[in-house]
């Protein structure tokens, strides 16, 4: 109540209304926060649930909890301890690209009120894998699993986009607990190509070979490595793409990423809905959900799928687990609840608070 009432309206003035003024405004208090044990602590107290029930041991990786912070919201991997002290029981950082790139002018982050929903064509903006390699290198270990989801490099030709993922997962391989390779995002241009079987078997191929490599030379597990799929794919389509995953070992299932579709939006936000990019929020939620039903049944219940897309609460978290989902993942819902999402949520599902 007092982030929607008091904070999230101050948020949202902030800087004029710029999305992304007031997404980067946080993130530096994170970061900040992030260096302060106390501060840590009591955040750790007061918005963390931690509960022997909500533990997960999900393709050989154990998480404290099922919910988990989406990529998107800390590229870079700035501000770790803040979000595990918030009480996630993973974040995925990225999405990130072989080299670092500025992304696509702004703006490019727009908020949709009364939708409950945002549109965003950032286009990877990120400080790049040898970047996110050092910052990792530094930090001392997690209390819940890292994913970082990679992506291909705007300035890299299609026909070049193995070598650059190859790139990205060597320099990252030893700080990922699991990798998602991220062929969705709608504002890379000819990203989603990369869905199809042909592309796909040929990337997914080749970063296998080289996870076992890595993990010989380092004498350790191979990366689970984990596929983010749109959720505008038809499901012939989405069928394909998972024959491909089961013919080249994929550990899991994202579902999904951001929609081109502006479906569902309410009528006060129809202007802004001629901006382009991919739409997040409560309007992607059941498109989400038919994604994650499909992949449930088409893998008989055995591939393990992360469910994101327009989670706001225990009712939608619970829906997103019935129709499949193994973990979750949060962005626009922690835009519009705010920072005591997770345990909120986590609360509602063994039944306390």
């Amino acid at each position: 109540m007092l982030y929607r009432h008091l904070i999230r309206p101050v948020l949202f003035r902030m800087q004029g209304g710029d999305a992304e003024a007031a997404h980067e405004r946080t993130l530096t208090l994170l970061s900040l926060l992030s260096r302060r044990r106390l501060a840590l602590w009591f955040c750790e107290r007061v918005l963390a649930c931690r509960h022997p029930a909500l533990e997960r041991t999900v393709f050989g990786l154990r998480f404290p909890n099922p919910i988990g912070l989406a990529a998107g919201m800390d590229k870079d991997g700035v501000a770790l301890p803040a979000w595990m002290a918030l009480g996630f029981g993973h974040v995925e950082v990225g999405t990130v690209t072989a080299v670092a790139q500025p992304g696509n002018p702004r703006p490019r982050l727009f908020r949709l009120p009364a939708s409950q929903a945002l549109i965003n064509r950032m286009g990877f903006n990120n400080a790049g894998a040898a970047a996110l390699a050092a910052r990792l290198a530094t930090r001392p270990p997690l209390p819940a699993p890292l994913g970082i989801s990679i992506g291909k490099s705007q300035r890299t030709p299609l026909e070049r986009a193995v070598e650059d993922y190859l790139r990205s997962f060597r320099l990252l391989f030893d700080y990922g607990a699991y990798f998602a390779v991220n062929v969705s995002s709608p504002n890379t241009p000819g990203l989603r190509a990369l869905q199809d079987r042909a592309h796909l078997r040929a990337l997914l191929t080749a970063l296998q070979a080289e996870n076992r490599r890595l993990a010989h030379e380092r004498g350790a597990p191979p990366r689970p490595i984990l596929v983010k799929l749109a959720p505008d794919l038809a499901e012939p389509a989405l069928a394909e793409a998972l024959e491909v995953c089961a013919e080249t070992d994929v550990a899991g299932i994202i579902a999904t990423n951001t929609t081109v579709c502006r479906e569902g939006l309410a009528a006060a936000d129809h202007a802004r809905a001629a901006e382009s990019g991919g739409l997040s929020g409560r309007p992607l939620h059941p498109l989400a959900l038919r994604v994650v039903r499909f992949v449930a049944r088409e893998s008989g219940g055995r591939l393990p799928i992360i469910g994101v897309g327009g989670i706001f609460g225990l009712d939608d978290a619970q829906r997103m687990l019935d129709a499949g989902a193994t973990l979750l993942q949060v962005y626009t819902g922690l835009v519009y609840e705010g920072p005591a999402l997770p345990g909120r949520i986590c609360r509602g599902l063994i039944g306390v608070g």
